[in-house]
């Protein structure tokens, strides 16, 4: 078992400093199905309109997030979850005036945290 804070992983940094990535579990403490990722959005601040070969799971943490699909876009605030089907194009957008968290939890394949 492992115990740990969000604090202790070092930072991923995208996005010139707008977005933070902190991989919470994956390969850095064995696991073998999932990854947990927590990340941090500036104000304004969105990740890359793109689509992969898996689900997502995301809980918003902090804030107001947009999330944009090719179809539509939906506000998902502190409390809510956001279900992302595999090969739906999608970004997230920090729609709020202060930082935006959200964990993100993906099936583990090598290479894809």
């Amino acid at each position: 078992m492992i115990v740990s804070k969000p604090e202790n992983i070092e930072p991923i940094i995208i996005d010139n400093g707008n977005i933070e990535k902190r991989v919470l579990m994956g390969s850095n403490v064995g696991a073998q199905n999932f990854v947990m990722r927590l990340f941090t959005l500036k104000p304004g601040a969105k990740t890359p309109y793109h689509s992969h070969d898996w689900e997502h799971e995301i809980f918003v943490l902090e804030g107001t997030i947009e999330a944009v699909t090719n179809q539509k876009s939906y506000k998902a605030e502190k409390g809510n979850f956001i279900f992302v089907p595999s090969n739906e194009e999608h970004q997230f957008v920090n729609a709020g005036k202060e930082p935006a968290k959200f964990l993100c939890v993906i099936p583990y394949m090598p290479g894809n945290e």
